[in-house]
């Protein structure tokens, strides 16, 4: 496949090859983009941003609803796209793009809301003759960087929004999983989305990324991906917008009074979708001392029927992670652990990619895989004394994306969802769940600002006063 630049799609000198993550075979090969491309891309999009700038709002809907029919028509060769160059399984990836045509849809309705409101400016002595208002204006050109798990909805999530507050968008999309976002680029394409408003640009990130986000006429960076990548981002973004959203290390917490088959089924579901590459897939399960081995050997149980293998397989429950380095990552964090006194449930093994779904007990305080977001498939599970013993130790990483806890008590329920320190907290479900118009964002290590549509919306337009002196 090709990259969009100027609304042509171009190829570069070199080429990257996308591999399947379960064998490494070939899929297809994409552009490696130069700084150069990325140059012209931005140039692309300041003119973009003047046309988009211009589009009526009735222009903008009717973009977004055509693209999010285009997806849902192809539902199923997006799913096989998502599938084929990730880790997601094929019905993982079927989910993922339903999602992807509810986000372009709530992107179109939320375009037609982006409303202002009058300002009293005779509300002091001096101004008795002034009125007014504000509207919010678009921000210009948004540089877009987006991960490999979620590779079709996260890609929605940036251009969606921007697209609906009249900006323009150089996206760089995850350099292992770039057929998704090049594909839904062709939708918005077919949509009828005029030319250069909205730029791809595959490649490396270390030859493209910093062209993106120290140029100074992108007026915004939107990125998802890692804390280590979100700091270097920051030191060299200079003055302009910033949204991120960068990972957790997710508590859920497990009361003596929950239901405890749904607690069980929910976590279990929760800490290994996507092979657990999920940034508010569960991570900690903090139990009740009563129920702590009933938990345990329920969870256990239900772990050891995940069935791992091919991801286009429709019987596979769980994929290949993303690379043979990052298994081999999780690999080396679950030995380290293991080295310094946990013990494993059950899991444990790696063969090439496939990372046996794992659960840890035992984990000292000091372990990586306690202390940093895994995104891998293993859970750790701690027995706690009290409500308050598990807060604490649920706000005791540096993260704070979602937090959770399963209990029928309404008081322990408020009491979790105003003292941990994360930016969701879902009662009687785990950490993994996320509606697409919800505020979604964290505290702490895991981001600044917040996306789901009418809050994305927000951070990509800017509002502007309007004073008459009548």
């Amino acid at each position: 496949m090709k990259m969009l630049i100027a609304g042509e799609w171009v190829n570069a000198k070199d080429a990257i090859t996308v591999e399947n993550p379960f064998d490494q075979s070939v899929v297809d090969t994409v552009p490696r983009g130069t700084a150069e491309d990325m140059k012209r891309a931005i140039d692309s999009a300041v003119k973009g941003a003047k046309i988009a700038r211009k589009m009526p709002v009735h222009q903008r809907m009717e973009i977004l609803y055509r693209a999010a029919q285009i997806v849902k028509e192809n539902l199923e060769e997006f799913a096989k796209t998502i599938a084929t160059e990730g880790s997601k399984t094929i019905q993982e990836a079927r989910k993922e793009a339903f999602r992807c045509v509810n986000t372009l849809t709530i992107s179109a309705e939320e375009s037609r809301r982006i409303l202002g409101e009058t300002i009293p400016f005779n509300s002091v002595p001096g101004s008795e003759n002034k009125t007014g208002y504000y509207y919010r204006m678009p921000i210009g050109v948004i540089g877009a960087i987006t991960p490999f798990n979620d590779p079709l909805n996260l890609v929605a999530h940036k251009l969606g929004p921007a697209i609906a507050g009249g900006n323009s968008v150089v996206l760089k999309p995850a350099t292992v999983t770039p057929l998704t976002a090049l594909k839904l680029a062709e939708a918005f394409m077919k949509a009828g989305l005029p030319s250069h408003i909205l730029n791809v640009v595959t490649g490396h990130a270390s030859e493209v990324a910093d062209v993106l986000v120290t140029d100074p006429r992108v007026r915004m960076i939107t990125f998802t991906g890692g804390p280590e990548a979100g700091l270097d981002i920051m030191k060299k973004v200079g003055l302009k917008k910033i949204g991120m959203e960068l990972g957790s290390n997710s508590p859920v917490i497990v009361m003596a009074d929950c239901d405890l088959n749904w607690a069980v089924e929910s976590s279990v579901s929760g800490a290994f979708w996507a092979v657990g590459q999920n940034c508010i897939g569960v991570q900690r399960i903090l139990v009740e001392n009563s129920i702590y081995d009933d938990f345990l050997k329920k969870f256990v149980d239900r772990t050891k029927k995940i069935k791992t293998g091919y991801q286009l397989d429709e019987k596979t429950d769980m994929g290949p992670m993303i690379t043979l380095k990052e298994a081999e990552r999780v690999e080396t964090w679950i030995q380290e652990a293991v080295e310094k006194g946990a013990n494993i449930q059950t899991g444990g093994g790696r063969k090439g990619t496939l990372v046996d779904p794992t659960v840890l007990t035992d984990v000292p305080d000091d372990s990586t895989i306690k202390c940093e977001e895994v995104f891998g498939p293993v859970v750790i599970l701690q027995p706690i004394d009290t409500l308050d013993n598990a807060i604490e130790i649920a706000n005791s990483v540096e993260y704070g994306l979602h937090g959770a806890i399963f209990t029928k008590d309404i008081n322990s329920a408020f009491k979790a969802a105003h003292e941990l320190d994360v930016g969701g907290v879902m009662i009687n479900d785990s950490t993994d769940y996320r509606l697409d118009q919800m505020p979604f964002g964290g505290v702490k290590k895991s981001g600044l600002g917040r996306e789901g549509i009418k809050f994305a919306l927000q951070e990509m337009t800017e509002p502007k006063v309007i004073c008459i002196n009548l």
